[in-house]
């Protein structure tokens, strides 16, 4: 994710790092190599049937622009969703923490590793790293099909073992579940985002047709603007692929796009709750941005 203040008016003009231009850098060139080839026809050559009316591309582009909005819109709602799930991960987690603080440090333990090892775990799942290998590190587990499910299971067993041991009532049994019913309900979320995408065939339409709009452009432009169709030509290419790129970016918010969520640095922060909960004193540092830039 993006962590930068809001530019000004040369940084606007002039920035390149955080913006969606080095995705789009080179489909940018080839519509500036066909504009050039488009105005030199033009010059050259004007009795070609190449050249296009322009008032057509006014009703595809306002068209063009409405479906990718809507297209836009439903990726930026994907990535808000998922960014509403890690808020209420959070919320949970430490709602887990400070119910728990009372219990005896041995027993109190091993329940926050447990929740740590299904933050991580979930985290590398989203991500498509080892999920086993990232809850390791937390707690041990036997092989399971789902080790995150399996790790938030272990915590619920636990519960259930203070609850015989009299060192809870079934009132605080009850809240400590609904903690970890809200966690298993985030898993669910945020794997129902992870594995269902936009329709393939969606996605491909709105491709398609903006790469046919941009590269076609120039030549319904040349004969009026001349050299002044590159500056329009890049400025709608710019906008129509820029908005195509970051709608391929919000699609998948737990990817390592530049625009997702910043995984890492959310669990980086419940970790370091976690382990001060435990009595540690050398806690890891806060994640840091790099570039302006926070994964």
């Amino acid at each position: 994710m993006i962590v930068r203040s809001r530019p000004g008016p040369l940084q606007i003009l002039f920035a390149i790092n955080g913006s969606i231009l080095p995705r789009v850098i080179g489909r940018l060139c080839l519509t500036a190599a066909i504009t050039v080839g488009a105005i030199m026809l033009h010059r050259t050559r004007p009795d070609l049937p190449v050249h296009l009316a322009a008032a057509p591309f006014a009703l595809i582009g306002l068209a063009l622009s409405i479906f990718m909005s809507f297209r836009n819109n439903a990726c930026y709602d994907r990535w808000w969703e998922a960014r509403k799930l890690w808020g209420e991960l959070i919320i949970a987690v430490r709602s887990f923490i400070r119910q728990t603080s009372l219990l005896p440090q041995d027993r109190r333990a091993p329940m926050l590793n447990g929740v740590g090892g299904f933050v991580f775990g979930l985290a590398a799942r989203l991500r498509d790293h080892d999920e086993d290998a990232a809850i390791a590190k937390w707690v041990a587990l036997s092989p399971a099909p789902h080790a995150t499910d399996a790790a938030l299971n272990t915590v619920g067993k636990q519960c259930s073992e203070l609850l015989q041991d009299g060192l809870i009532d079934p009132i605080r049994y009850s809240v400590l579940e609904e903690r970890l019913t809200e966690m298993s309900h985030v898993l669910a979320g945020c794997e129902r985002i992870k594995t269902t995408p936009l329709p393939f065939a969606y996605a491909l339409l709105l491709h398609r047709t903006a790469h046919a709009f941009c590269l076609m452009l120039p030549f319904a432009l040349a004969p009026a603007l001349g050299w002044w169709t590159m500056a329009v030509s890049l400025l709608v290419a710019y906008t129509f692929f820029g908005l195509d790129a970051l709608g391929d970016e919000l699609e998948d918010p737990f990817g390592n796009d530049p625009n997702d969520l910043p995984l890492d640095a959310m669990s980086r922060m419940l970790e370091r709750e976690l382990r001060h909960a435990q009595g540690v004193t050398h806690l890891p540092p806060v994640w840091p941005a790099k570039r302006d830039r926070l994964s």
